[in-house]
């Protein structure tokens, strides 16, 4: 019989890490109403300006675990977090093991291993005290619109055990004042998830997964209330083993999206569902997305198939 990893007080690691073991956060005392944000980042520092605020406006709490960063990132996100008046709400943790990249490497890991995304995510999630919790990436930026959602959810979800998804939209800046938007993909992953047993992470092929039961309600949020920075002068593919399979990947679709517009995009082409937009002058192009061209462009958007959309949206 296959015992449920969530299942006991903890877990340890294959390496004898007695300071990262894992004690699951309902066995260390009762769980307090609302949700906490976790970021699982490495060298993130570009971006946090942008994604902090709103994260830390619209949740109880904002737990952000550096994993290795040689950019500043934990520098950075304390400096964001206390310039925004609201570093009480946040907390660093530094993870110092290298984690397996998606694909391949994380494949020849064990799941019990430091160096597992699976074991990684469960210790990041482990330090949770809310009854529910946001997986958050460190380039995802809330909207205007999106930061009101998740700020409603974040107190009514408190006693639900429900998962939400949420959706977000790819952002590749080119500079301060142009970036392209890629509306066309319909891309709602599950973010949101009751802090429990039935709700831990797992090996997958690819990359972790966090289970869930085999009936449990879920609720999708509508699209524009999240972007997904990707810098076009950076290495937006450094996660995984072999970015290549991008391009023929049967299982990931989300994934093959990306490869193709962040490659045509270097090549001088914008694909068809994606947007260019240029700032006014004086403000970034994140912020103009995401407080006044997003929140502003008219609903539905029409999407088509995600490997050869069609937009009816003009910046």
């Amino acid at each position: 019989m296959t015992i449920p990893i969530g299942s006991g007080h903890g877990l340890t690691n294959l390496e004898g890490h007695t300071d990262f073991d894992i004690v699951w956060p309902w066995n260390a005392g009762p769980l307090r109403r609302g949700a906490t944000a976790v970021l699982r980042v490495k060298n993130e520092a570009p971006g946090l300006r942008f994604v902090l605020p709103p994260l830390l406006r619209a949740c109880d709490h904002v737990l952000l675990v550096d994993n290795g960063s040689d950019d500043g990132t934990g520098e950075e996100a304390l400096r964001v977090a206390a310039e925004s008046g609201l570093g009480h709400k946040f907390t660093l943790k530094a993870y110092p093991f290298q984690v397996a990249r998606a694909g391949a490497e994380h494949l020849a890991v064990n799941e019990r291993s430091v160096h597992s995304l699976a074991y990684f995510y469960n210790w990041c999630f482990s330090h949770v005290r809310t009854r529910y919790s946001w997986k958050w990436d460190g380039d995802m930026v809330l909207t205007t619109e999106g930061e009101i959602s998740m700020a409603d959810l974040s107190w009514q979800v408190g006693m639900a055990d429900a998962v939400i998804r949420f959706p977000r939209h790819g952002l590749y800046i080119e500079s301060e004042s142009k970036a392209y938007l890629d509306l066309g993909l319909r891309n709602i992953e599950e973010w949101g998830f009751p802090m429990s047993p039935d709700f831990v992470y797992a090996k997958a092929p690819e990359w972790e997964i966090r289970t869930t039961p085999d009936r449990i309600e879920q609720f999708a949020l509508p699209q524009g209330l999240c972007v997904e920075l990707k810098w076009l002068d950076g290495d937006e593919f450094a996660h995984w083993t072999n970015p290549e399979s991008f391009a023929t990947s049967i299982r990931n679709r989300r994934k093959r999206r990306e490869w193709t517009v962040w490659n045509a995009l270097h090549a001088g082409d914008v694909p068809e569902g994606v947007v260019e937009i240029e700032a006014p002058a004086g403000e970034h192009v994140v912020d103009h997305v995401t407080h006044t061209w997003l929140p502003r462009a008219p609903r539905p958007f029409v999407v088509d198939d995600p490997d050869h959309a069609k937009l009816h949206l003009r910046a």
